[in-house]
């Protein structure tokens, strides 16, 4: 016979539990909600925490997404597209979107974009040239780079 037993955690023992959670790394308010509602936190608790973290400066929407935004761009190589769709699912407003995507300075977008294409292109392998251009064209666009750039670069990788 199993059971799960729940652990109740006190609006301070959960305060001093998502310090901890939003001091590691940054944290959208959604994440925060979602760990608040897994501790079996009632919405007046739910509350009062929320407040706590946004007034000690724990949880600030616009730190997350402005670094949110440098990490996936630089670590994981995404492009302006999928990094604002992602921003965007994690319910991240207009206004903190618009400020992150300021954190990507765009000649260092192109120079990455442009190395991340010619690496692209010389590591696939396509009999006909098509096969190759569609490969490395939904790649990119997979990334989130933007659909002219992606289709200017594989014009001029084909020359």
């Amino acid at each position: 016979m199993s059971f799960m037993i729940n652990k109740y955690y006190t609006v301070e023992e959960a305060k001093q539990k998502l310090e901890y959670y939003c001091s590691y790394q940054e944290r959208c308010h959604e994440e925060v909600l979602q760990k608040l509602k897994g501790l079996n936190m009632i919405p007046e608790a739910i509350d009062v925490i929320m407040n706590h973290l946004i007034e000690n400066n724990y949880l600030n929407e616009e730190r997350f997404a402005r670094s949110f935004a440098r990490g996936r761009y630089r670590i994981k190589n995404w492009g302006r597209i999928r990094i604002t769709n992602e921003l965007k699912a994690r319910g991240i407003s207009k206004y903190n979107i618009i400020a992150a995507m300021a954190e990507i300075d765009p000649d260092e977008y192109q120079a990455a974009f442009d190395a991340l294409a010619d690496k692209i292109w010389k590591s696939t392998a396509g009999a006909d040239s098509a096969a190759k251009k569609r490969k490395v064209a939904d790649y990119l666009l997979r990334k989130g780079f933007e659909s002219n750039l992606v289709y200017d670069k594989i014009n001029s990788l084909c020359r």
